[in-house]
C-alpha cells in the first residue's frame, strides 16, 4: 500500500457526562490533502456525489421601486389660499373618496361671493334690457347701437356671472346658497380618492397657499414594479417575462411580478429604459408604495454542470471544492480544489468543466462547513 505522509492536527476534544458522544476533530495534512475518517464522516452526515446538469435561469439586473398608478395617487390643494382652520388627519389615516379632509378661512372667499351676488342680481335686469333693446332695433324704433351695448353688457355679465360660478363650485361653496344671500368664510376640501394620507403638510393656522400641496393621498391597491433596465440590456426585455425582486430594506423575501409594459425612450444620463410589472396578487398585500427593490428580470434559460451551493467554499474571493483524492481503507482524502463558477440560484451554484473538475468527479457535496470550520 502507498505510504501517506500525513500530519493530523488535533482541532478540540471535548468530553460530555449526559450521553454525548465525542466528536472526532478533522485531520488535515501540511500538504493538499484532508482526511476523514469513517465515523466523522458518519456524523456530521456528509455526502460524495458527481456534479449534475441543472437548469439556471439568466437574469437582467435592475433596480427600481413600488408604485401605484396616477388615478392612485392625489395631491390636494386649493386655487385661493386660506389659513387652515380645522384638520385632524395624521400620516396614515385612512380616508374615504368625498371625505371632509379639512377647512381653509379667508375673506377672499366672502369677496368672491359678493362678486357674484351682485352680478346674479344684474343678470335678469340686463337680459330682459338685452331683449327689449333687440325687440325695438328689428321694429326700427330704437338705434343699432342701443341694441349692441345691450348686448354687450348682458354678454359680458353673463360670461362673469358663469366664470364666478365655476370659481365657487371649485372651492366647494354652493352657488344656490349664495343667491339666497348666505356667504361664508370657510371652504371644506374633501379626498377626490379613497386612500392613505401619505403626507401632510397642514397645522391649524398655518396658511396654504394655491402652489401648495396641503396633503397627498395613495391608494395601495393597484401596486406595481417600476424597473430601470440599461440601455444594453433592454432588447432582451419582453412582455410577460418573469420578475423576481426584493425589498433589501424590509425582507430578505423574494416576490414576483411580470412584465407588463417596456418603455420606448432612453432617458437621463444612465440611459435606462423604463420597464412596468404587475405584481402577483398575494404580494400586493405585503408592500408599500415608494419601496427600493433589486430586481432579476428572467430572460432565458439554460443547462448547466452544477454543484449543490453548499459544497462551494470560498476563501479570499477565490472558489474551492473538496475533491475526492483517494480512500485508504475506511478514510477518505480530499483535495481542496479551486473551481470556476458562472450563475448561481437558491440551491446550485454552476461550474466550469476543467481538467480537475467534470462530470465525472466525485466532490463533498454535503458536510463541507465542518471541514472549514
Amino acid at each position: 500500500m502507498k505510504k501517506y505522509n500525513y500530519i493530523l492536527v488535533l482541532v478540540s476534544i471535548v468530553f460530555f457526562s449526559c450521553k454525548n458522544e465525542k466528536k472526532e476533530p478533522i485531520a488535515s495534512t501540511n500538504q493538499d490533502l484532508i482526511e476523514v475518517t469513517k465515523s466523522q464522516f458518519e456524523s456530521s452526515a456528509m455526502e460524495i456525489s458527481n456534479p449534475s446538469s441543472q437548469s439556471f435561469n439568466i437574469a437582467v439586473k435592475a433596480t427600481g421601486r413600488i408604485d401605484v398608478p396616477p388615478l392612485n395617487r392625489a395631491k390636494v390643494a386649493t386655487f385661493m389660499g386660506g389659513y387652515v382652520k380645522t384638520t385632524t388627519l395624521l400620516i396614515g389615516d385612512n380616508v374615504k373618496k368625498g371625505q371632509a379632509l379639512l377647512t381653509l378661512e379667508n375673506s377672499d372667499f366672502i369677496d368672491i361671493q359678493k362678486d357674484y351676488l351682485e352680478v346674479a342680481e344684474q343678470i335678469n335686469y340686463l337680459k330682459s334690457e338685452y331683449e327689449r333693446q333687440k325687440t325695438l332695433f328689428k321694429e326700427e324704433i330704437s338705434s343699432q347701437k342701443n341694441f349692441l351695448k345691450a348686448e354687450s353688457d348682458y354678454r359680458r355679465a353673463n360670461a362673469m356671472y358663469a366664470s364666478l360660478r365655476e370659481k365657487l363650485v371649485l372651492l366647494n361653496i354652493n352657488p344656490v346658497q349664495v343667491e339666497k344671500g348666505k356667504l361664508t368664510s370657510t371652504i371644506t376640501l374633501y379626498a377626490p380618492i379613497s386612500g392613505t394620507v401619505s403626507v401632510m403638510n397642514a397645522n391649524v393656522g398655518m396658511f396654504m397657499a394655491p402652489s401648495n400641496i396641503i396633503l397627498e393621498i395613495i391608494n395601495n391597491s393597484d401596486l406595481h414594479v417600476e424597473l430601470s433596465v440599461f440601455e444594453k440590456d433592454i432588447l432582451k426585455i419582453k412582455e410577460n417575462q418573469v420578475i423576481q425582486f426584493k425589498v433589501p430594506e424590509a425582507s430578505k423575501e423574494t416576490f414576483g411580478a411580470n412584465v407588463h409594459l417596456v418603455g420606448k425612450t432612453i432617458e437621463g444620463n444612465d440611459r435606462t429604459v423604463n420597464v412596468h410589472g404587475h405584481l402577483d396578487s398575494n404580494t400586493k398585500q405585503e408592500l408599500l408604495a415608494g419601496m427600493f427593490v433589486e430586481a432579476d428580470i428572467l430572460v432565458a434559460s439554460k443547462k448547466s454542470l452544477a454543484i449543490p451551493l453548499e459544497a462551494l467554499i470560498v476563501e479570499n474571493n477565490k472558489n474551492f471544492v473538496l475533491l475526492l483524492d483517494n480512500t485508504v481503507g475506511n478514510n477518505y482524502f480530499f483535495k481542496k480544489t479551486t473551481v470556476s463558477i458562472g450563475i448561481k440560484n437558491e440551491k446550485w451554484v454552476e461550474i466550469i468543466p476543467s481538467n480537475t473538475i467534470n462530470q465525472n468527479s466525485k466532490i463533498l457535496s454535503k458536510g463541507t462547513f465542518e471541514m472549514t470550520n
